[in-house]
């Protein structure tokens, strides 16, 4: 049987209307937290926990520069992110299921 944890860390992490906003907002490149903060109008323990759900997913990276960790996509994290999608909604023709007929 197939593990699907790692799917389901993915799709959680794009569930939420603040994370897709941040997601929306990280594709224009690197942000600090005081950016996403001000941008997203959320306190930092929010922001806290949804870059959490975010770093777990694969999907976007943190690095520390003094007291402020800035945030960006990873490209392989989102490459996996869209592979596992197209993977799990494409049809399957080669296994066609069999009826209970």
């Amino acid at each position: 049987m197939t593990d699907f944890s790692k799917d389901a860390t993915i799709f959680k992490a794009l569930c939420d209307v603040k994370r897709l906003a941040i997601l929306d907002d990280l594709k224009s490149g690197e942000k600090c937290a005081c950016a996403l903060i001000e941008k997203m109008n959320i306190k930092q323990s929010a922001l806290s926990y949804h870059m959490k759900i975010l770093c777990d997913s694969g999907i976007v990276k943190a690095r520390q520069e003094g007291k402020w960790t800035h945030y960006s996509l990873s490209q392989s994290g989102s490459e996996y992110a869209s592979k596992r999608l197209l993977e799990l909604t494409t049809p399957n023709e080669d296994h066609p299921t069999k009826c209970c007929k």
